[in-house]
C-alpha cells in the first residue's frame, strides 16, 4: 500500500509538472477554490434548509416556460460539449503521453491546452446544472430531491473544478464525452415532460434512464481500469481518482434503481 501511495503521488507530482497550465487560474471561478465552495455551500443550505422552508406554506410555482427553455437549453449545450471532444482524437486518449507514442513537447502542450479550455466548459456546466435542485424546490418535487441527486450535483461541481485546477488530464475527456451523451438523453426527457401532460405518453422509458446511467459508469470504469492495465504514461492519480468517484456512483445509482423499480415489481 505504501509503495502504491508513493507511485501515485511521484506520478501526480510529475504530471503536475509537465502539463498543468498557469492560464487555468486566470479563468472564471479557478483563481482560488473560494467562490465555487460558496456556491456549493449556498446551494447546499438553500436546498437542505432555507428553499424547502420558504416554500413551506406557498403555492408551487408554474415555471413552465422556463422548464421547457432551461432543459432544450440543457439538450442543446450537452450536444454542443460532447462535439467539443472530437477536437481529440481517439487515439490521443491512450497515446499522448503514450502507451505506444512519444510525442514532441510542443504537440503535447497544445493538445493539453484543448484539454483544459474543454474541461472549462464542462465545469460550467456543472454549475448550471445545480439550477436543477433550484427548479425541483420552487415546483415543490421535494421528492426529487434526494441524497444521491444533492450529493451528485455538489459533487460535481467541486471534483470537476479540481480535476480542471490540479491535474487535466486525458481521461477527462472519455469521462466528459460519454457524460454529455447520457445528459443529452436525461435532459431530453426532461424536456418532453415539461410540454405537458398530453405528452407523457412518450415517456415510458423513464426506468431506462437509470440503466443508461449506470452503463455510461460501468462504460468509464472500464476504461480507467484499461488506462491502469495498460500502463499507459497517464496521470494514475487522476485515474484512481476518477475509479474511486465513479465506483461511489456506481452503487449509489443501482441503489436507487433497486429501491425505484426493484422494490415496486417485488
Amino acid at each position: 500500500m505504501a509503495s502504491l501511495i508513493r507511485d501515485v503521488v511521484s506520478n501526480y507530482n510529475e504530471a503536475v509538472k509537465n502539463i498543468k497550465d498557469p492560464v487555468i487560474d486566470t479563468w472564471p471561478l479557478m483563481g482560488s477554490p473560494g467562490p465555487v465552495l460558496c456556491i456549493v455551500g449556498v446551494y447546499l443550505i438553500y436546498v437542505l434548509k432555507v428553499g424547502p422552508k420558504m416554500m413551506e406554506k406557498k403555492p408551487a410555482f408554474q415555471l413552465n416556460t422556463v422548464m421547457i427553455l432551461y432543459n432544450a437549453f440543457q439538450v442543446l449545450f450537452s450536444i454542443w460539449l460532447a462535439s467539443l471532444t472530437q477536437q481529440v482524437d481517439i487515439k490521443d486518449l491512450f497515446t499522448f503521453h503514450g502507451c505506444n507514442l512519444h510525442l514532441p513537447d510542443a504537440e503535447i502542450k497544445h493538445k493539453q491546452a484543448v484539454i483544459s479550455r474543454l474541461a472549462w466548459w464542462y465545469f460550467f456546466a456543472k454549475m448550471i446544472e445545480l439550477l436543477d435542485t433550484i427548479f425541483f424546490i420552487l415546483r415543490k418535487k421535494q421528492n426529487q430531491v434526494t441524497f444521491l441527486h444533492v450529493y451528485h450535483h455538489s459533487s460535481m461541481a467541486i471534483w470537476s473544478w479540481c480535476y480542471l485546477k490540479f491535474l487535466p488530464g486525458e481521461q477527462g475527456i472519455v469521462v466528459g464525452f460519454l457524460n454529455s451523451v447520457v445528459h443529452i438523453i436525461m435532459y431530453s426527457y426532461y424536456f418532453v415532460a415539461a410540454l405537458g401532460s398530453k405528452y407523457r405518453k412518450y415517456l415510458w422509458w423513464k426506468k431506462y434512464m437509470t440503466k443508461i446511467q449506470l452503463l455510461q459508469f460501468v462504460l468509464m470504469l472500464f476504461y480507467l481500469l484499461l488506462t491502469l492495465v495498460m500502463d499507459c504514461r497517464l496521470p494514475k492519480a487522476l485515474s484512481y481518482f476518477f475509479v474511486t468517484n465513479v465506483t461511489i456512483f456506481i452503487y449509489l445509482f443501482s441503489d436507487f434503481y433497486r429501491k425505484a423499480y426493484k422494490t415496486k415489481t417485488a
